[in-house]
């Protein structure tokens, strides 16, 4: 059944990919713009501003979302919105990005045969889990079709863990739109545990 409670609730994001034509236009040594040009300095760029213009409709829903429906534990030290950065395992939404971060970024797939994505994330998800009082629900804002995530995560948070049920079947670009459409209506979603299907079947 769908969960719904005024319980702590915290988020977490899967990263925007830092392959393909907005990509490159970020990390081009020739670029211009705002967002690129602070990208380039020696302070680098919230993790946020730049994953929102790599997916400028999927991540800022994703950010939007979370930000606005959080409610984190009084006592955590974060703001309770954190990011999947592989290499790094979680990070906050103002972590700033920087060319040598971005670099580990780039050269750590997102591969449960690979330790380098799988350690810190395990270490950064139990870590969490010891800082949540009971009942916390940790929100995952990314696929839950395979175990990418899910498989890292669930054994961490157990029936802690929940997405929107709503994303099941449906692409990211119809998510970004959800999330916004959420936001805008100030309508949260219904959450489910990861005990239910996350495939939408086929007729």
């Amino acid at each position: 059944m769908p969960e719904t409670s005024a319980a702590p609730k915290i988020f977490l994001l899967s990263p925007a990919s830092l392959t393909g034509e907005r990509a490159r236009q970020l990390l081009s040594p020739e670029a211009r713009f705002d967002t690129a040009l602070r990208y380039r300095s020696p302070e680098g760029v919230p993790i946020e501003e730049a994953f929102t213009f790599l997916s400028s409709l999927y991540f800022r829903g994703k950010i939007a979302y979370a930000r606005h429906f959080v409610e984190p534990p009084e006592d955590l030290a974060s703001s309770g919105v954190l990011v999947i950065a592989p290499g790094f395992g979680f990070v906050p939404a103002g972590w700033h990005l920087t060319a040598e971060r971005a670099e580990t970024l780039r050269s750590t797939p997102i591969d449960l045969k690979n330790p380098g994505y799988v350690e810190p994330m395990r270490q950064h998800a139990e870590t969490l889990r010891e800082a949540l009082p009971d009942g916390t629900r940790v929100v995952l804002l990314g696929s839950i079709a395979t175990g990418k995530y899910v498989d890292l995560l669930l054994p961490v948070f157990g029936d802690r863990l929940v997405f929107p049920r709503c994303f099941v079947g449906i692409g990211d670009m119809s998510r970004g739109s959800v999330l916004l459409r959420a936001v805008r209506e100030d309508s949260e979603l219904e959450y489910s545990t990861l005990d239910v299907p996350r495939h939408r079947k086929r007729t």
